[in-house]
């Protein structure tokens, strides 16, 4: 099966913001070898990625190639819409 490109973008900032200065509108490219970004957010958000990246779909999505996904900081969340893309 064919890897997909997956792209994580913030879509919701709460609190005073991210101490990494991730900011409403950025844009990642999550490759599960490596990344640039909070690893507490990556450890969030690889389980939904995985599933992206290899064709899986959420039910409760209007969409199937995409997801939201929040970081567990309770204070400071940073939200991301997750979209699998083909290459």
């Amino acid at each position: 099966m064919k890897e997909k490109k997956v792209i994580a973008k913030v879509i919701e900032v709460r609190g005073k913001g991210c101490d990494l200065g991730i900011k409403l509108g950025d844009e990642y490219v999550i490759d599960i070898n490596k990344s640039e970004f909070c690893g507490w957010a990556y450890n969030a958000i690889f389980p939904y990625a995985f599933a992206l990246k290899f064709g899986g779909t959420f039910p409760w999505e209007k969409e199937g190639n995409t997801t939201c996904v929040a970081c567990p900081d309770p204070y400071n969340t940073v939200v991301f819409r997750l979209t699998a893309l083909d290459e």
